[in-house]
């Protein structure tokens, strides 16, 4: 049993279990650590063994959300202390990080993410794996990335590809928030239930007539959970994603990130306060990090989910050495002077030898660390 990830096994009305997995670091919105990871990946493969679990429910503790991403204060301090190298402790984080979201994506069992409040970054990679993703009148969920020098790992190039044409693009490269609505809109959410009837649905759960049949316990629980989403769907935010829709479907055709900032930074946000800080944030992030999400997400179009997760632990290691990604945390959560001196001035800056280094794998294929994702 770990404090930072508090583990549950909750009985139901049939003798069957519920396994619940809280996220337990609420100080620091839940930031995802390697002691989480290393407690969360042994609990849910013996979850998904025990015949007596039905379902899995992941949630964070705390009011204010699921989880906030990764814990990248930790790695500005390796990558400040390794200059020019990929320190050791942020590659086995990534990779570790990267197995246990594929693991949510291709479990057996029905699995729940409550994604109320905050879901960002390393959050977003626990959540759009589950097979019943929740979001509520709280959720706030973005990929921000772009304002650390990273880019949209945790599957981005996987998930950020099933959104309607042009959507991903305008997300990653603006690291732009999306309500419940919008992310029901985008693929990145399933269901909307109001954050005030969670332990209603808790307790739903524990009635149901579950089974050994993980496809009957599936279909049930999404049939308790759209009946919950349609009897308060009325609540649900306007989708300023989807009232976008026009405007975004023509950065599918773009055919670079140049272009593609050009395109969103001309379009015109008038009173708009949430498009125009998009704007903001693509013009004051990463030039890098604009390019490697044009270029991640050209390359994930025609990737397997374990073959994306392979080109972004190669890009995640080669951000950890390039110096970007240090310097973008250090300004925005370290110093916190919000001026972040980055390599090139502009996208169009950045050398095209430059994108191929991100996406140069340091290891031999059968030396790559997720070598085996996806064979087991």
């Amino acid at each position: 049993m770990s404090d930072c990830v508090i583990f549950q096994e909750r009985a139901t009305k049939n003798g069957m279990k519920i396994g619940h997995a809280t996220l337990n670091r609420p100080s620091a919105l839940n930031a995802l650590n390697m002691d989480m990871i290393e407690a969360l990946m042994p609990q849910l493969l013996a979850w998904q063994q025990n015949a007596d679990i039905c379902m899995v429910i992941l949630d964070g503790a705390g009011e204010k959300g699921l989880c906030a991403g990764g814990d990248v204060v930790a790695m500005h301090n390796a990558m400040a202390s390794n200059p020019k190298a990929v320190p050791a402790s942020l590659q086995r984080f990534f990779s570790e990080e990267y197995k246990l979201d594929f693991l949510i994506h291709t479990y057996a069992k029905p699995f729940v993410v409550w994604g109320g409040g905050i879901v960002m970054g390393g959050g977003m990679g626990l959540m759009n794996g589950a097979s019943h993703r929740i979001v509520t009148d709280t959720s706030r969920l973005a990929m921000p990335e772009i304002n650390i020098g990273l880019y949209p790992d945790v599957g981005g190039s996987w998930f950020l590809n099933n959104m309607p044409p042009g959507c991903g693009l305008f997300l990653g490269m603006t690291g732009a928030s999306m309500n419940a609505a919008d992310a029901l809109y985008v693929n990145m959410a399933d269901y909307f239930i109001p954050n005030d009837l969670k332990n209603q649905w808790l307790v739903s759960l524990d009635e149901l007539p579950w089974s050994k049949d993980e496809a009957a316990n599936k279909n049930q629980l999404s049939v308790l959970c759209a009946d919950l989403h349609q009897q308060h769907q009325a609540l649900l935010p306007h989708s300023k994603v989807q009232a976008l829709q026009d405007n975004l479907s023509p950065l599918a055709s773009v055919t670079t990130a140049a272009g593609v900032a050009k395109r969103i930074l001309a379009l015109n946000a008038g009173d708009d306060k949430w498009l125009d800080k998009a704007q903001k944030t693509l013009q004051t992030g990463s030039p890098i990090s604009a390019n490697l999400v044009f270029k991640q997400l050209h390359n994930g179009q025609s990737m397997t989910l374990a073959e994306c997760f392979k080109m972004e632990l190669v890009m995640s290691s080669r951000c950890g050495e390039f110096g970007e990604f240090q310097e973008g945390v250090r300004a925005l959560l370290v110093d916190k002077d919000h001026q972040p001196n980055w390599r090139y001035p502009t996208i169009e800056s950045v050398p095209n030898e430059i994108m191929v280094w991100f996406f140069d794998s340091p290891w031999q294929a059968n030396e790559h660390p997720l070598s085996a994702l996806g064979k087991e």
